[in-house]
């Protein structure tokens, strides 16, 4: 059973949608014991770390978020709060991968934030969920902060600077673009979470 945790963000029906088309029936839920017998976790997000942190805290999720083994692939803001603190709103989040999500700050004043639309994919470590991605590949992003690039770093994108794209440690996967408004390469990396 493949469960989307309902964690409020607006890009929920663009995942059904994506995992649809790959022929998969995704549970929505914010149930934990649906979410624990799970075979995979997609974790949503969009909006501010703050809400989502919030709302998770509601639902009495985040600690079982953190003691998931199964695979958990987590799109946007979902991949940001994976990380030990945000900028944005100052805030503590899941603490499963170490480091601090930072407001982009492109050293190009030409550049806006947010950051949106395609931008290439520079692939540092390409199995398991970046397989048969070629590098160089477009992916959608929006986004006003991320995750410095780091030990944990499997692929990068640049916006006046260096970001992490995707992101692996464990069985915690995230991508700042949407996999799910990245046409083919998109459902490539959704077809290779669902084979995880």
């Amino acid at each position: 059973m493949i469960t989307i945790i309902d964690s409020g963000g607006a890009n929920i029906a663009s995942i059904q949608f994506a995992l649809e088309r790959l022929g998969v029936i995704a549970k929505l839920s914010n149930e934990a014991d649906i979410i624990k017998k799970s075979s995979h976790i997609i974790l949503p997000g969009v909006g501010s770390a703050g809400s989502v942190m919030k709302r998770l805290k509601d639902l009495s999720l985040i600690e079982v978020i953190r003691s998931l083994t199964q695979p958990v692939l987590s799109i946007c803001l979902g991949m940001q709060i994976l990380f030990d603190f945000s900028e944005e709103g100052n805030i503590e989040c899941l603490g499963l991968i170490p480091g601090k999500v930072i407001k982009l700050s492109p050293n190009d004043n030409r550049l806006i934030v947010p950051h949106m639309g395609w931008n290439t994919l520079d692939i540092i470590e390409g199995k398991p969920l970046m397989k048969e991605v070629p590098n160089c590949s477009y992916a959608y992003f929006i986004h006003s902060y991320a995750a410095p690039v780091g030990k944990y770093t499997s692929v990068m994108a640049c916006y006046g600077e260096n970001f992490s794209a995707a992101v692996q440690h464990k069985n915690f996967y995230g991508t700042q673009f949407h996999p799910e408004r990245s046409s083919v390469i998109g459902s490539i990396i959704l077809k290779n979470f669902l084979e995880l």
